[in-house]
């Protein structure tokens, strides 16, 4: 499990979502690996370098091996970040052909919801991870009480995320 955080911002709340939402949904699929991180306010301007970094090139890395990778940032402008969109922009094509992908934006307003489904969900289908249940939308006023707004969610998306981490179709 890979959970991929696209806030600029260092120690953000979307990097602590994203931690979060990986290690529930793995142990609720009985998987008790650590989850593997890649923040992308660490690699930040490196993104654009013409010769990609050794650690921007592990990170792309990590994320196309992934079974399943949790894909979180914030909302910005209505969208998702232009550091996700430089990172993902970054990876082959197909590079997430395998992978179980989960959209999650973090917002601070219930309008920027559909957000997550009209813009992010099909940057990663476009790369070829398979993306089977809704991503989840992120009310910053509902961090607070995340395990109560993930229960929901965790029983849609948990049976894929099982067969995924399990190596099943």
């Amino acid at each position: 499990m890979v959970a991929l955080a696209g806030n600029p911002r260092s120690g953000s709340r979307t990097l602590d979502a994203a931690v979060e939402i990986a290690e529930t949904l793995a142990k609720g699929a009985g998987h008790d690996d650590p989850v593997a991180l890649v923040d992308l306010s660490e690699l930040g301007p490196r993104l654009l370098s013409p010769v990609p970094p050794p650690d921007v090139t592990a990170a792309r890395e990590r994320v196309a091996a992934a079974k399943v990778l949790v894909v979180a940032g914030p909302t910005y402008k209505g969208t998702y970040t232009g550091l996700l969109k430089v990172f993902l922009d970054g990876l082959p094509s197909r590079a997430l052909a395998g992978t179980v992908a989960l959209p999650v934006l973090v917002m601070g307003d219930p309008r920027h919801a559909l957000a997550v489904e009209v813009h992010l969900r099909p940057l990663l289908v476009e790369l070829g991870a398979s993306v089977p249940t809704p991503g989840l939308a992120l009310v910053e006023a509902d961090l607070p009480r995340l395990r109560e707004v993930l229960d929901p969610w965790q029983a849609a998306v948990g049976p894929h995320v099982r067969a995924a981490l399990d190596g099943r179709p």
